[in-house]
């Protein structure tokens, strides 16, 4: 692994948080203008046709899926399907910077429940850096205070779902093509959405909601596919942390957009999450280095 994949991986990951956020920035646009399962759903017919036609280009292999691995990736979904509604319904009524900071604790939720289900070793530094991050994320959230809100709530329960994904991702098996599971991700988001939009009124749109969601659904599968190319050609101990550049996105597209300034809680509990997340994965390589030596 050369220094200059590092860094090329970086910058797609860079590139793929950027992405991310910028599709959240488009879909808050679309907030009390559109329905959440409006919006959703079309945005996903649109990701899944770019997704499957990229797919159809591009060529993938065909695997022949074992029925723990069918199981396993439905469940999977069923998490990305509750994720991206709590994500969504936080972002619709928060600031995004503050949901993107709450979202930040995944690495540190990921660690402690890979040491619970996976029976992974967590050792006295990295339990006490997530105990740590668990504090930042109060002081983002602050629970019985006036800068409270239930949708604070619905992050966090995002960032459990997320930390559910992962860990189902980690039992699938290695064969199964990355790109398969995207976009079967994709499609079930879809559906799901769709199924709920069935039981909502329809509301007329505006040419600026049409590009908003076209915007979204582009920027999301260009995130998708940085993100694959990052982990297939990387060390990923060494591009994990530049996964907490999507925070800065978040912040400067808040302040641009719509006007939103952190405060001085958000900010320094976002700083503690980001560092304990940074610490908790450059113990997992050190971990990983000392095993292969």
């Amino acid at each position: 692994m050369t220094l200059s994949d590092n860094l090329r991986g970086a910058g797609l990951m860079m590139a793929s948080m950027a992405l991310f956020t910028i599709n959240d920035a488009f879909m808050k646009s679309l907030a009390g203008e559109v329905p959440l399962d409006q919006a959703v759903f079309l945005r996903g017919l649109i990701t899944v046709v770019v997704m499957l036609g990229l797919l159809r280009l591009i060529g993938t292999p065909r695997v022949a899926l074992s029925r723990r691995d069918r199981g396993l990736i439905l469940v999977r979904n069923c998490a990305e399907v509750a994720t991206s509604y709590l994500f969504l319904q936080a972002l619709f009524n928060m600031p995004i910077a503050n949901a993107s900071a709450i979202m930040q604790a995944t690495p540190l939720t990921v660690s402690l429940a890979g040491a619970v289900f996976l029976g992974q070793a967590i050792g006295w530094r990295r339990l006490l850096a997530i105990l740590l991050g668990f504090g930042g994320i109060l002081m983002i959230v602050r629970p019985g205070l006036e800068g409270f809100t239930v949708y604070s709530l619905y992050a966090l329960g995002a960032v459990l779902m997320v930390t559910a994904r992962d860990i189902f991702a980690r039992m699938i098996s290695p064969e199964v093509p990355s790109l398969m599971i995207a976009s079967s991700n994709a499609v079930s988001v879809t559906l799901a959405f769709g199924i709920a939009f069935l039981f909502t009124s329809w509301e007329p749109m505006e040419l600026s909601h049409a590009l908003n969601l076209m915007g979204a659904a582009l920027a999301i599968v260009g995130a998708y596919f940085c993100a694959v190319a990052t982990m297939r050609q990387v060390d990923i101990a060494f591009i994990a942390p530049f996964r907490y550049t999507s925070l800065l996105s978040a912040i400067v597209l808040g302040l641009a957009i719509f006007g939103e300034v952190p405060d001085a809680l958000t900010l320094l509990g976002g700083a503690i999450v980001v560092a304990t997340g940074v610490f908790t994965l450059w113990r997992e390589g050190q971990r990983r280095k000392a095993v292969l030596r």
